[in-house]
């Protein structure tokens, strides 16, 4: 009786699907959680372009670990929850690390009350960013695909990043500065917490056509940005933050035009 029993729990495992995850996305995931923790890191250090550096690998990594999923269908539960955890570590914790080890200490020499304000916009970034990425996990089916609701994480940790970056390159100091850069980092999550429409580029996919002309489009940019790096990243950001308060602003504007003509 004993064997017959063992017998039948072998055939049910033989029948029972194998418990396991992907590899090559979640490695991809895992490497960008690397470079979000190498970014707290290297802020505790002192490292700050290091910091923002790894930030923008974990955004490069981000980026490429979804597209490699659906090209090899690999998409998984697991790699969602992974993702969103790692998210939650690079585009959340990490930038909010950084602008505390970067300006919130300096911040205090200035007085207990700017030293306060400054922690607390960085808590509020790294609140927001968990309050954006729980949204989009719960609202992924209800979304239109070509717009985020909100600033994408990474988009706003793209702008604390170049920001941290800007100021430690061109040796940019001084309250005045300090106050910006805590600002920033502030105003980017509020931004992602916003309902405001930003586009998000995943109807543009590797396999499609363009025009000719338009490949111009790519030298160029890569000649802009490799005049003054730090400065035109950060000049993206801002024109890319600042697309979504704009564009509500010019749909409500429109249907008062209308119908001030009629």
């Amino acid at each position: 009786m004993q064997v017959d029993g063992e017998q039948g729990n072998e055939s049910e495992q033989v029948g029972s699907p194998r418990k396991g995850i992907y590899l090559l996305p979640n490695l991809l995931t895992t490497g960008g959680l690397f470079a979000g923790f190498y970014s707290i890191v290297a802020a505790i250090d002192g490292n700050f372009n290091v910091a923002a550096w790894s930030i923008f690998i974990a955004m490069f990594l981000d980026g490429l670990d979804g597209r490699v999923a659906r090209m090899t269908s690999t998409a998984s539960d697991f790699g969602k929850e992974f993702d969103s955890l790692a998210d939650m570590v690079s585009f959340g914790l990490a930038p909010a690390i950084v602008t505390y080890q970067w300006g919130v200490e300096r911040l205090s020499e200035y007085g207990a009350v700017w030293g306060r304000l400054g922690w607390l916009a960085a808590f509020l970034y790294a609140a927001a960013a968990a309050f954006r990425l729980a949204r989009f996990n719960t609202n992924v089916v209800l979304q239109d695909r070509r717009y985020f609701q909100g600033l994408a994480s990474p988009a706003a940790a793209a702008g604390v990043a170049s920001m941290v970056w800007l100021t430690t390159t061109y040796g940019i100091d001084g309250l005045f500065a300090l106050v910006a850069g805590i600002a920033i980092t502030a105003v980017a999550g509020l931004l992602m917490m916003s309902r405001f429409s930003y586009l998000s580029f995943k109807d543009i996919g590797p396999g499609q056509r363009v025009r000719f002309g338009k490949l111009l489009l790519i030298p160029l940019v890569i000649i802009v940005i490799a005049i003054e790096p730090p400065v035109t990243v950060f000049a993206l950001f801002v024109t890319y933050a600042s697309s979504g308060p704009i564009t509500w602003f010019l749909r409500r504007r429109r249907p008062r035009q209308e119908t001030v003509t009629e």
